[in-house]
């Protein structure tokens, strides 16, 4: 592959973007169901691909197989998710006034209760169903237990990865069941999120979207910081220099991208090191946006110590995140596999329903509860994660918060600090297979049941504590 091939292929991608805001803007039901244009553009391609048009026309034909897009374009588009998503989550905390880990805990806590409650639900869920009624039925190997947060909270990426260690356990269908949960968490996610969020606008639950919030207090002061910090830093810090805006901060992003990289390379090295010694492997597994969002945070508190910060425009790294995110979202879609869904189909159909009966369930119930306040906004972003990736979630985010009103994107994003390196592609989820293979799946449904019971008790005593000391 030539670098023509990837400008092909974002020549293409960009013009399908076109397309899907023509399509939002001629056709009503899009608009009504506030489809973001990067969905509409994904599914066209994922139509006109290999998996619309190439299964249509014979092999023998010139759409046949690879449909009207080149492979040359279809793998620049596969590959691109797992890339573009480092952008987003390196740029959220570039810009930012970063609080003390005390106020940030304070304000998260609740965010990182629900996700872990979502997470290990989804494991208490698919062991238990597999123990009633997999293995037992269909003989399905038990790892199958861990199928539902391999594929719906890790994604394609991690299932992917995990599929050789499956097969290693003996689990040879294990990769081809994971990658389509995460097909089908990625459908879902956008389905069910879009039809839960019409329904809270219709129930009144969207807070971000009531008029008084355009004109409140903490809405006009980000904008005023963002207009003073424009005029009385960039502008001194940036005198004489003869570069773009958007370059420099987009170089900022690199080299938060680069730190993150360095951290995940030296805690790979420290496992080679160590307890991969036993012949367990973690780190391999673990994606790098967790740590492209570590490094964000260091480039920002090391700018912010040498007084340069200003150089960082926080519009420019939302304009920066944006761009990526539409590219996520646009290739996650366009590059889903809907082959593999016909493999195993009885036991894929019964995970698939138990996962998405868990998410829909946990945010129904737990959210309301948990999150004391714009509940919808901050939980529908970890139901998108937990049904669909990151992505996901960051996209229903956008969808009931294009402005950031709520601050729910900072707390989506703060809590993937304390998420990401456990579940959704982190250490856990890349240990559960070896867990349920070396010990079985009884004691790991104990131990997940164990840790989805603690957060549920312990964030329910934080709640108390915090209103007991207000």
């Amino acid at each position: 592959m030539e670098l023509v091939d990837v400008f092909a292929a974002f020549i293409v991608l960009g013009l399908l973007l076109l397309i899907g805001r023509i399509l939002k803007h001629k056709v009503e039901i899009f608009d009504q169901l506030y489809l973001p244009e990067s969905i509409l553009a994904g599914g066209v391609a994922l139509l006109l691909g290999q998996e619309g048009l190439g299964n249509i026309f014979p092999a023998d034909t010139w759409l046949g197989n690879q449909g009207l897009f080149p492979d040359n374009i279809a793998t620049v588009w596969s590959q691109a998710p797992s890339v573009f998503i480092n952008l987003v989550f390196a740029t959220l905390f570039l810009g930012e006034t970063i609080p003390s880990p005390k106020e940030v805990w304070r304000k998260i806590a609740p965010q990182v209760a629900f996700a872990q409650i979502l997470a290990w639900g989804q494991y208490v869920v698919g062991l238990s169903i597999t123990l009633l009624i997999l293995t037992p039925i269909f003989d399905i190997n038990p790892i199958a237990g861990a199928l539902i947060e391999m594929g719906f909270e890790g994604g394609h990426g991690t299932a992917a990865g995990m599929a050789q260690v499956l097969e290693d356990f003996g689990f040879q269908q294990g990769g081809e069941l994971a990658l389509g949960l995460a097909t089908v968490g990625l459908l879902s996610g956008v389905i069910t999120g879009t039809v839960l969020i019409n329904w809270g606008r219709r129930k009144g639950y969207l807070k971000s979207e009531t008029k008084h919030r355009l004109s409140s207090p903490e809405f006009q002061e980000l904008s005023e910081w963002e207009s003073e910090h424009f005029q009385r830093d960039y502008k001194s810090l940036s005198k004489n220099l003869l570069i773009d805006p958007l370059s420099i901060n987009l170089g900022f992003v690199s080299i938060a991208v680069t730190v993150g990289w360095l951290i995940l390379e030296a805690l790979q090295e420290l496992e080679t090191l160590t307890w991969a010694k036993l012949e367990i492997e973690i780190m391999n597994y673990v994606p790098l946006f967790p740590m492209a969002l570590i490094g964000g945070l260091i480039v920002q508190l090391t700018m912010k110590r040498l007084g340069l910060d200003g150089l960082i425009l926080r519009p420019l790294q939302k304009n920066i995140a944006g761009v990526a995110l539409d590219v996520v979202i646009f290739s996650a879609i366009a590059s889903i596999s809907l082959t593999v869904l016909s493999a195993n189909l009885i036991p894929f159909l019964i995970l698939s329903v138990a996962g998405i009966s868990w998410n829909i369930f946990a945010f129904l119930f737990f959210a309301p509860r948990l999150l004391s306040t714009y509940w919808f906004e901050r939980g529908i972003g970890d139901m998108g994660q937990s049904m669909g990736v990151t992505a996901t979630g960051l996209l229903l985010l956008q969808m009931v918060d294009p402005d950031n009103r709520t601050g729910a994107l900072e707390s989506f994003a703060y809590k993937q600090l304390l998420f990401e390196p456990i579940v959704g592609g982190g250490f856990f989820t890349a240990a559960a297979p070896i867990f349920i293979f070396q010990l079985g799946p009884i004691p790991v449904l104990i131990l997940t049941a164990s840790l989805l019971l603690f957060w549920i008790i312990a964030i329910l005593k934080f709640m108390r504590y915090s209103n007991n000391s207000e």
